[in-house]
């Protein structure tokens, strides 16, 4: 069956990271995304990964994680030519995707109004570390300092790391996701109303709406979030816990499930140990806890503990790496990752993950590989009516 944003047609003029992570849901989705790319170097993540010679090919693993299922085009902004030639190529399109520092296109000519003025429903979504306006608005923004900035850090780690920064690009990936929630959602509305959008999605914000519990404690309760490392501030038993083989999550945050802990671990005495009787003394006492909990699951593997506790009602997890979880059973037998086959420009096979979730109509993921730089310029052009001789002209001039 078709992509639940079948017909819709996106250009994507993002970077790296929280741009394309957007547009990489969207395509699995079903949009035709276009990949707007500046000629000769494109995307910078073309050159970003953990292998150098894929790098040196303009295919690095950091584009091919978030640039399947789209298509690319190379057009020079600055170029009058290909300026013209993107305006035509917004008269076909539903949504535009920015993520440069606010101002830049709008020096392009190529900002909101004018391309409203191209397609009147048009969907602008500009991607920015802070946003379109406030003091911060022209900051350039990695991920590691909205990390830091937004407060992520100041509760990673315990007392002893924090403030530490989380182990993947948090920041940049909720950014992303923002994004195509609220394009979606904008789409919906312009079926019902014929209404475009600009959407100004700050990754800060993204990254601070993200954080919900610790950022309502203080708001709501008055209390600072504090760096607990593996523990959980909700309740304890809760954290991660070691045992004869692996570490093991366990999270026995009700009664019910802390004395059925307590009994499967042979440690039945501790419910009625007057120390951690009730919630609030066990979230006192955690320390404590955590050592007579621990000398029971010494006596087995976290794969053990883990299979025992679930059975019988207690949360309980192993702690495991990428390559392990990548290859565990509910993963591949759930599909999320996929084999794209043969890859322009690389000389392995590759597979990516695709969407969260599944559909019954059709589980989300993208149609074709990774496209190589400008792979689609010449069709695209072609089909907005360029003639050979045109574009062999924009060729020569350096507009594509």
């Amino acid at each position: 069956m078709a992509g639940l944003l079948a017909g819709t047609r996106v250009l994507d003029l993002t970077n790296v990271l929280a741009g394309p992570f957007c547009c990489y849901q969207l395509a699995q989705l079903g949009a035709e995304v276009i990949k707007v790319e500046v000629p000769g170097s494109g995307d910078l993540a073309r050159q970003l990964g953990a292998d150098p010679e894929l790098n040196r090919r303009g295919m690095g693993a950091s584009f091919l994680a978030q640039n399947a299922g789209k298509r690319s085009i190379t057009l020079n902004l600055k170029a009058p030519k290909g300026c013209a030639a993107f305006a035509r190529l917004v008269g076909t399109a539903d949504v535009v995707v920015e993520n440069f520092r606010p101002g830049v296109m709008e020096r392009l000519g190529l900002g909101h109004a004018e391309l409203k003025a191209i397609k009147n429903d048009i969907i602008y979504c500009a991607i920015s570390g802070f946003g379109q306006d406030g003091p911060l608005k022209f900051n350039p923004a990695y991920d590691q300092i909205i990390q830091g900035l937004c407060g992520v850090m100041s509760v990673t780690g315990d007392a002893q790391s924090a403030p530490l920064r989380v182990g993947y690009p948090v920041a940049d990936t909720m950014g992303g996701m923002t994004a195509a929630f609220a394009i979606a959602a904008a789409l919906v509305r312009r079926e019902r109303t014929g209404e475009g959008e600009f959407i100004d999605v700050s990754m800060l914000e993204a990254s601070l709406v993200a954080m919900g519990w610790a950022v309502s404690n203080w708001l709501i309760a008055g209390v600072k979030p504090q760096p607990m490392g593996n523990e959980n501030m909700t309740a304890s038993p809760s954290g991660t816990f070691r045992t004869g083989e692996g570490l093991l999550n366990i999270a026995a945050n009700k009664q019910e499930q802390f004395e059925t802990l307590c009994r499967l671990i042979g440690c039945e005495e501790l419910i009625r140990d007057p120390r951690f009787i009730g919630r609030e003394d066990r979230k006192r006492r955690r320390v404590e806890l955590k050592g007579e909990i621990e000398r029971a699951p010494a006596a087995r593997s976290a794969q053990a503990w883990s299979a025992l506790l679930n059975k019988n009602g207690v949360p309980a997890g192993e702690v495991l790496d990428l390559p392990a979880v990548l290859e565990h059973p509910q993963v591949l037998e759930r599909g999320l990752l996929k084999s794209l086959g043969c890859v322009p420009g690389v000389d392995r096979p590759v597979r990516v993950v695709r969407c969260g979730f599944r559909l019954a109509s059709g589980d989300p993921e993208p149609a074709s590989p990774p496209p190589a730089l400008g792979a689609d310029t010449g069709e695209l052009l072609g089909e907005l009516g360029f003639a050979k001789r045109d574009i062999d002209e924009l060729a020569g001039e350096g507009a594509i």
